[in-house]
């Protein structure tokens, strides 16, 4: 690679003595290769345009065949061919100071960015061209890129050199565009319902509104310990406390867990607070808003995800997390009689992992449901009711102070969004909180905080609300067929690259 970097520097130099910059300051472009093909594909096989265009791009591939050169260039639309004729150029190089025909041919090496001016052609053999009168080099590329029959295979290279997947990978770039696209419906969608979005601390004295480990920082001029968020909820509760009746917040959270083809430790959701809703409310709006984005980024609410054909037009199913169980298990939690020694016994058939946490009937039955239930959910599900020590956060069930009114959806076997009736009972909250501690207090590094300026808020009082998050990556990878999240993430997190140095 170092024999090949030096000869790009030289010709980098070579621009420079003939009095050219080989990375330029600015470049007007007129046109994008989508706006060329759209406005002139109906152009006939030889037939020119005589339309003033100039257009910046990398080079993808470069054919030279004596004084006549074919190029291609990609920018962010895609790509297009150069029809360049060693006499057009080389005429204009006289009447203006301009790089050569010659130089083309010598010092534009693929990966390289030029500018070119031009008109339209369309070739005898039926390819849009620019037929090219000016070129200017625009960035000159010391590396090459990946050889172009093979592209960037390697998975983990492509995660760490994004910049190249995008370059070699158009599925990639169209990856990241839908995933712009799909921020920007989920946004649009609820400004148009009259959601305000709110933008809360990223570092928080305590780390709160989910049960997750956090990542803990210092700020020197306080002196204190801080923590990256691991949620949006508890601030934007607040905002309810404070008069605003409908609040999102979408941007990133950060938790301290491990790293799989569903999880990465900085990820992105929207969590929406609705006043006088509950987790019904939530659950009709989440339905519509997802089928919205699905619609929207698809053009159908059918699509085939990794060979599993998904429906999103039928009703949504809804059951709780018991019934759920049962349907896949065959294993009835209510016939325990609250006894968990009988429960742990009767799983032995089925091959649980019995963590020690699990020291609660719900805890267990929830553990069940993630072991044996939850990869079973293609179609989209939302399970209901879940128990209560797995939910600090969440409203209980009027008939059943042992269950929440909550609900997680679940699509292609992964958790996509997780909704509740908002517990504002101060009282109540703070004896679970309490609980929670408790347990953080003897290990548990995920369970909640006690946080005394939020149980502060919900005594001056919190109307009663709906909340809802919703994880953008994994809804992203639907979208776009992606197996992993760091598919749909630019930058994952990965261990740093382990480099090798001769002494």
């Amino acid at each position: 690679m170092s024999e090949i970097r030096d000869a790009r520097l030289l010709k980098a130099n070579s621009l420079i003595k003939k009095g050219f910059e080989p990375y330029a300051e600015t470049f007007k472009v007129s046109h994008s290769t989508k706006f060329l093909f759209e406005k002139f594909g109906y152009l006939d096989n030889g037939e020119e345009f005589n339309l003033n265009v100039s257009l910046a791009g990398r080079v993808l591939a470069k054919r030279v065949m004596g004084k006549i050169a074919f190029f291609t260039i990609t920018d962010q639309e895609g790509k297009i061919q150069l029809y360049l004729e060693k006499k057009i150029i080389d005429d204009f190089e006289i009447s203006a100071k301009s790089l050569s025909f010659e130089d083309l041919k010598e010092i534009v090496d693929i990966g390289d960015w030029i500018g070119v001016y031009g008109t339209i052609k369309k070739t005898n053999k039926g390819e849009l061209s620019i037929k090219v009168t000016k070129w200017e080099m625009l960035s000159k590329s010391l590396q090459p890129l990946p050889d172009k029959w093979h592209g960037l295979t390697d998975i983990e290279k492509r995660y760490r050199q994004r910049y190249v997947d995008l370059i070699v990978n158009p599925s990639s770039k169209n990856i990241f565009k839908t995933r712009a696209k799909c921020i920007s419906l989920i946004r649009r969608w609820l400004d148009e319902k009259d959601f305000l979005e709110i933008e809360t601390p990223i570092l928080q004295s305590e780390a709160g509104g989910a049960e997750a480990r956090p990542f803990i920082t210092h700020h020197n001029t306080l002196d204190i310990p801080l923590y990256l968020r691991i949620a949006t909820e508890l601030h934007l509760k607040r905002m309810l406390v404070g008069g605003f009746e409908k609040v999102y917040e979408l941007g990133r959270i950060f938790r301290n867990e491990g790293i799989s083809t569903k999880h990465n430790p900085e990820f992105t959701s929207v969590e929406i607070y609705q006043a006088f809703s509950n987790y019904i409310d939530m659950m009709n709006l989440t339905e519509d808003l997802i089928k919205n984005i699905i619609s929207s980024c698809c053009d159908s609410l059918v699509i085939n995800y990794q060979e599993k054909v998904i429906d999103f037009s039928k009703p949504w199913k809804r059951v709780s997390m018991k019934n759920v169980v049962i349907e896949y298990t065959g294993i009835n939690f209510d016939s325990f009689n609250g006894d968990l020694n009988k429960a742990i016994k009767s799983l032995e058939d089925i091959n649980i992992e019995i963590s020690p946490k699990i020291n609660t009937l719900g805890r267990l039955l929830n553990e069940v449901f993630e072991q044996k239930v939850e990869s079973l959910l293609i179609e989209p599900t939302f399970v209901t009711d879940y128990p209560i020590e797995i939910s600090p956060l969440a409203r209980p069930h009027t008939e059943n102070k042992e269950m929440v009114q909550r609900f997680e959806l679940f699509i292609a076997g992964r958790e996509l969004a997780n909704a509740f009736s908002e517990l504002i009972d101060p009282v109540d909250q703070r004896q679970r909180m309490q609980l929670q501690q408790s347990l953080r207090d003897s290990g548990d590094l995920e369970a909640h905080c006690i946080d005394e300026d939020f149980l502060q808020a919900l005594e001056i009082g919190m109307p009663p609300a709906g909340g809802l998050g919703i994880g953008i990556d994994r809804l992203v990878m639907l979208l776009t067929n992606s197996s992993s999240i760091r598919d749909v993430i630019p930058f994952p997190l990965l261990k740093p690259a382990i480099t090798s140095s001769k002494s």
